[in-house]
């Protein structure tokens, strides 16, 4: 009889008890979200650049088996800012090079303001893909819990889904941008510290 593994089989380790399985952790990390709460816990003090989101996934996943870390943004619009466009490039570079980490790009859409001369953006096409990635992954078996690093209540019915199929799902968050009614239908909610997120950038 032939044992089939995949990148996804569960990990069994030997304990005091004999053997039991790993449970596996799979991040999805909401970019526009997090970026807004790094700036409200530290301002201009620290850069997301030198954020390392393979060791905020081993945090959260807390000595279980941390599978994947999905990190959802868009790409600035260089005629607005090349500077910036650049600088977020490098970025994006250092995420797709991190072990464990997939960087999933959405859009940005330009949008008028009413009334006035001038414009936003505004990422279009995050929260699809987050949930969609989601929802694939407890069917396909990828994970057995999913940290979703979130404050947007939008995320509730595929939160339902996937505890449905069996799964457990947590919500970590910050202090400023939490939605209680996730907060509340997850399992479990975790709030990000500065105790926590310190350990995870990169001293250069």
């Amino acid at each position: 009889m032939w044992l089939v593994l995949c990148s996804y089989a569960p990990r069994y380790c030997f304990g005091k008890t004999g053997f039991y399985t790993m449970k596996r952790v799979v991040l999805f990390i909401d970019g526009s979200n997090f970026y807004y709460g790094l700036k409200s816990i530290y301002g201009e003090d620290k850069e997301l650049h030198n954020f390392n989101f393979l060791k905020l996934g081993e945090k959260l996943a807390d000595k279980r088996d941390l599978v994947r870390v999905y990190y959802y943004n868009a790409p600035l619009d260089y005629k607005n800012n090349p500077e910036k466009y650049a600088k977020q490039q490098k970025f994006f570079d250092k995420v797709k090079a991190t072990d464990k980490v997939k960087l999933i790009l959405s859009r940005l859409q330009k949008r008028k303001i009413k009334g006035t001369d001038r414009y936003y953006y505004a990422i279009k096409g995050d929260d699809i893909h987050l949930a969609s990635d989601m929802i694939k992954g407890a069917y396909e078996g990828m994970y057995d819990v999913a940290v979703l690093v979130s404050g947007d209540g939008d995320f509730i019915p595929a939160v339902n889904i996937i505890q449905e199929k069996g799964k457990l799902v947590e919500n970590a968050y910050f202090k400023q941008s939490l939605s209680w009614h996730l907060k509340q239908e997850c399992d479990k909610s975790i709030k990000l510290t500065k105790e926590i997120l310190d350990y995870c950038f990169d001293l250069k």
